[in-house]
């Protein structure tokens, strides 16, 4: 059980280091889209290497490489492309916890596209969230401009939707198979874009490759590897939660490589966030073990 944690924690880690990346890598000359197409590149060619090496199958239906598109080349895409935009306009920390409001925009989502009910519990933990980002962004301290939290709050809700859709693919889709898809996918859609923007391009310091294969391979092929063998061992719902805890490793990490800091006030607005939002994730577990008891009952 206690690897099954650390693994999470492991893959929790990595994915907070990918604001302190990106920050380096634009300090070194490094476009959003540049880095963003080499993460997803290098990160492709690692899975579909071992997809070779170790499954030896990694075909999938017509139907379901559709699905994959849709999550790799649109909306991680969209999700990556707002995220790293953000952590140029407000501190990294912020940017990490108001992508963890998207447990909340999934329950909402959920209401609407799958029928699925708002129980109080979830009511009250939207509103305790909302509690929790007022006063975050009511606090005085650090350089909070609108663009980077709008940017950020997009990057959460675009997030949700990926969950929705991607719940029902990976159902029948293996994870490492679907991250490979995904990752090729999202790296296509970078190159087009950047070749049809002008953002696209490989000028930058040799400092620069630093960041970029720290954002792949230690925030990407790392971390979603761990991850998914991290939830086998615990189950997802142990997994999101404990993932909860990457917003505040990336708090821990800004201060020490970026030297941005928080209030106390921010800090505790910041707990009541992701209180809310583990709030959601308990209660869905909860109504699953008791449709579960029901139908075997």
């Amino acid at each position: 059980m206690w690897k099954g944690y650390s693994l999470v924690l492991l893959s929790a880690t990595g994915f907070a280091f990918i604001p302190i990346f990106a920050l380096y890598a634009y300090d070194n000359g490094v476009t959003v889209t540049t880095l963003l197409f080499l993460r997803f590149a290098l990160a492709a060619l690692f899975f579909f290497l071992y997809l070779w090496l170790k499954e030896k199958n990694w075909k999938v239906s017509r139907s379901h490489l559709l699905y994959l598109f849709l999550l790799g080349g649109i909306f991680y895409m969209m999700q990556s492309s707002f995220y790293f935009q953000a952590v140029k306009y407000i501190p990294s920390s912020l940017a990490a916890l108001l992508l963890y409001l998207n447990p909340i925009f999934v329950a909402i989502f959920s209401f609407f596209i799958n029928k699925e009910k708002l129980t109080k519990h979830i009511i009250i933990a939207i509103l305790i969230s909302f509690l929790g980002m007022l006063l975050v962004l009511g606090a005085p301290e650090g350089k909070i401009q609108p663009l980077g939290i709008a940017l950020a709050v997009g990057a959460a809700i675009v997030y949700s939707m990926y969950i929705i859709v991607g719940n029902k693919v990976t159902a029948h889709v293996p994870p490492i198979t679907a991250s490979a898809y995904i990752a090729l996918f999202a790296a296509l859609s970078f190159f087009v874009f950047g070749i049809g923007s002008g953002t696209l391009h490989f000028q930058f310091d040799a400092k620069g490759w630093l960041p970029i294969i720290g954002t792949s391979f230690v925030s990407s092929v790392l971390a979603m590897l761990t991850f998914f063998a991290g939830m086998n061992i615990i189950g997802p719902t142990k997994a999101a939660i404990l993932s909860m805890i990457e917003p505040i490793v990336t708090f821990l990490l800004s201060m020490v490589f970026l030297h941005e800091s928080i209030s106390s006030l921010q800090m505790i607005g910041g707990l009541i966030v992701l209180s809310g939002a583990m709030l959601v994730v308990t209660t869905k577990e909860l109504k699953l073990k008791k449709k579960s008891t029901s139908i075997s009952a």
